[in-house]
């Protein structure tokens, strides 16, 4: 998972997102104790993204599920009352608002926010189950989440192969795979 993330982390930062892994967010224990659930650990952010010509700043989930069916949308449409299950950010209102909340005022502390700053949701899938991505992209946009598809992801990737020379694996895999393409295609490379 980490291989994954970090391509997802490289893609943000071509599109001009700073970036920070394993983001932990440290609630206080009035606020578990509100969310029902005590002792819980610190909730983990799996790639922070801050955009600053937005002002943005994306709590980003990011799931291969390469080798699995993928990430469901009855997984992200169901609503609790406390943080349950693999999406809680996107499943419990007021644990994601309580981990906003909190995200906000420790990056404001450290001078990596302000009081303008937008917050988001979003999701990098590396596989969505059964060709769902339609209805997750309208359950996205509804909802005011980020969503990255498999097929946003390609793209994306896709594009590092146009860089210049970078001793990176991903844009040394971007440039053989895009232009391995090319070849079978019949384009000259």
């Amino acid at each position: 998972m980490d291989n994954f993330e970090a391509l997802i982390r490289l893609l943000l930062e071509e599109e001009g997102y700073w970036t920070r892994q394993s983001h932990k967010v440290c609630l206080p224990k009035t606020v578990k104790k509100r969310l029902g659930k005590p002792s819980m650990p610190r909730p983990e952010i799996d790639l922070l993204a801050f955009k600053p010509a937005t002002n943005t700043v994306i709590l980003l989930e990011v799931k291969s599920y390469l080798d699995s069916p993928g990430v469901k949308l009855a997984s992200l449409e169901s609503n609790f009352e406390t943080p349950t299950g693999r999406y809680k950010l996107f499943t419990c209102e007021q644990y994601s608002s309580a981990v906003v909340d909190q995200l906000r005022i420790e990056l404001t502390e450290k001078g990596l926010a302000n009081e303008k700053t937008t917050f988001k949701l979003g999701l990098a899938a590396g596989n969505i189950y059964k060709n769902q991505d339609k209805e997750m992209k309208e359950l996205f946009l509804r909802r005011g989440w980020e969503l990255w598809t498999p097929d946003a992801i390609w793209m994306r990737t896709k594009k590092l192969s146009s860089l210049g020379y970078a001793n990176d694996p991903f844009v040394l895999a971007a440039k053989v795979l895009v232009r391995g393409n090319q070849r079978n295609n019949g384009d000259s490379a």
